[in-house]
């Protein structure tokens, strides 16, 4: 269905019309900020616990898996993902709780990209 713009009509005192059109305008919207979620390297976790937690929580595969956690073992910190605010920070509280409850120091933090 086309809409067409309802024109009004106004006479002034010398007989000429004039028109004006009275439009809607859509309010813009803006796309939430992302977060970049990043697992950070330590000395003690083991790289089959990391390899894990990029499967079970990310939804990698095995090879994503290992290619991330090499990174982060060789450069000291690695992007696991790009989220929403809310997805971001479900993401590290559930990867920081797992760590703990299995007794490594693995840190996952969070950050505006």
């Amino acid at each position: 269905m086309k809409l067409s713009p309802i024109l009004m009509s106004d006479k002034d005192g010398d007989g000429d019309s004039e028109s004006a059109v009275i439009t809607k305008t859509k309010p813009k919207t803006q796309r939430p900020p992302l977060y970049k979620v990043l697992l950070l390297n330590d000395d003690y976790t083991p790289m089959e616990f990391v390899v894990h937690v990029l499967e079970r929580f990310f939804g990698l595969n095995h090879a994503q898996s290992v290619e991330i956690m090499l990174t982060v073992h060789k450069k000291g910190v690695a992007v696991v993902g790009v989220f929403s605010y809310e997805i971001a920070e479900t993401k590290v509280a559930q990867v920081m709780d797992f760590a703990r409850r299995n007794q490594h120091p693995l840190q996952c933090t969070m950050e505006k990209e």
